[in-house]
Formats: structure tokens, sequence, C-alpha cells
């Protein structure tokens, strides 16, 4: 994944504003987006503005369409629509929020991504571990938190559904050592 500025987030998720502001439930709604969405570019300035176009132009994130009365439109490429989904699903980092009461269920994450695809194998083990999950192997990893449908998500993102298998189980061998793990960390 891209690493965005902060201008640079902006403009992404500003070229996707238009479905934000489509999926609003109600007028309210919609409203308090734009609201939203006017006073972050208030504190954006002109250079950085430009420069930031410059920069997600040469990535061939966005490009930009010229109108005969000198006018032009700014477009997300394919790339940069799959770049603006994800910026906008995530940010930097993925949060799920997290119950208050554990299911007393596991949840497992293993993983066998091939070395061409490594960057996306990388990008996944970050976001596990910010998530906290116990490292049981190099591709194997747990959590007592319900995440199942957004490691998902995030995997289907990636079109690595063939390589990532997502477990929920009962019970583990060494369970005393992964309760200990996630005692200290809370």
């Amino acid at each position: 994944m891209y690493k965005f500025g902060s201008t640079q987030k902006k403009i992404m998720i500003a070229l996707t504003g238009s479905v934000a502001l489509g999926a609003s439930s109600s007028p309210r709604q919609y409203f308090k987006t734009l609201r939203r969405m006017r006073k972050e570019w208030r504190k954006v300035n002109q250079y950085s503005f430009n420069r930031s176009i410059q920069k997600l132009a040469m990535e061939k994130l966005v490009e930009e369409k010229k109108f005969s009365d000198g006018s032009f439109k700014l477009i997300l490429t394919k790339e940069g629509k799959k770049q603006a989904k994800r910026l906008s699903l995530f940010g930097n980092s993925i949060k799920f929020k997290k119950p208050k009461k554990w299911d007393k269920k596991w949840r497992i994450v293993i993983f066998d991504i091939p070395e061409k695809d490594r960057v996306f194998r990388d990008i996944l083990r970050e976001h596990l571990c910010e998530l906290n999950f116990f490292k049981l192997q190099n591709s194997v990893f747990i959590s007592p938190h319900s995440f199942e449908k957004n490691i998902l998500e995030l995997i289907k993102l990636y079109s690595a559904e063939k390589y990532v298998r997502v477990v929920t189980a009962i019970k583990i061998d060494n369970e005393h050592k992964i309760r200990k793990y996630f005692a200290e960390i809370q």
C-alpha cells in the first residue's frame, strides 16, 4: 500500500467523496459530510496541494482531464480507485472495535503468500501486529477478538483469498501462554 501524506489522503478521499456523499442516508448526513470535507480543505496550503497532485499523477493514481474552456478535472485511475478504497477503509492502519466481553473463541489467521506477492504479505503481517495478534509462527497469528469479517475484507481487497485462511477455534494447546500475552497488553 502507498504511504500517503495528509494532503494526498484528502485529495484521494475527496475524489471518492461523491461516493460518500451519495451513500448518505439523509440530507442532514449529506450536509454534515460536506461541512466536514470543507473544514479539512481549509487547512491545505496551495504549494502542498500542487505537489501532492504531481506526486499522485506520477504514481499514476490520478489523471488530469483538460477541457476546451481551459478547466480541468482530476480523475482517479483504476489503481487510484483501489488505493482510495483501501485508504477510506483503513487509513494508514486498521483499527477495529474490540468487543468488551470475550466469546471464548480464538481467531487464527494462516497464510502462505508467494514471494511475488510479498508486499501484501508484509502489509498483512503489519496489520495483524497492529491489531495485537499473537504470532504463533511466521505465517500464523491468533487473537481472541472477532476480526474475521474485517480481515476477510482486507484479504479480498488484495485479491489474496486463495492464500489466506481465517479459522475460528474453541481450544488451542498452549492457551495459557496466549491468554497471558493478551492479559499483558490490555
